[in-house]
């Protein structure tokens, strides 16, 4: 599957925290979906939007979830120096 995932360029992100981000989502989609065909990419846009490509609505649903949890439970995988 292709995931697409955009951030508004209004929002304020530390440094570093898109590619975090890809990291972690990258990894916990992987365990879902661990066919190994999976590619992510987290990137800034005019808008916030998911994009799933090569999954159904269930598969597009579940990635949802991840990346909601995944958004919220920042304080536990993103580190600053």
């Amino acid at each position: 599957m292709r995931i697409e995932v955009t951030v508004a360029k209004t929002t304020s992100l530390p440094a570093g925290a898109i590619d975090a981000l890809t990291q972690e989502l990258s990894k916990r989609i992987d365990k879902h979906f661990p066919d190994g065909n999976n590619t992510i990419s987290v990137r800034y846009a005019s808008a916030n939007s998911l994009t799933v490509m090569g999954g159904d609505k269930e598969a597009k649903d579940q990635i949802t979830d991840i990346l909601q949890e995944t958004w919220e439970s920042a304080d536990d995988w993103f580190i600053t120096d």
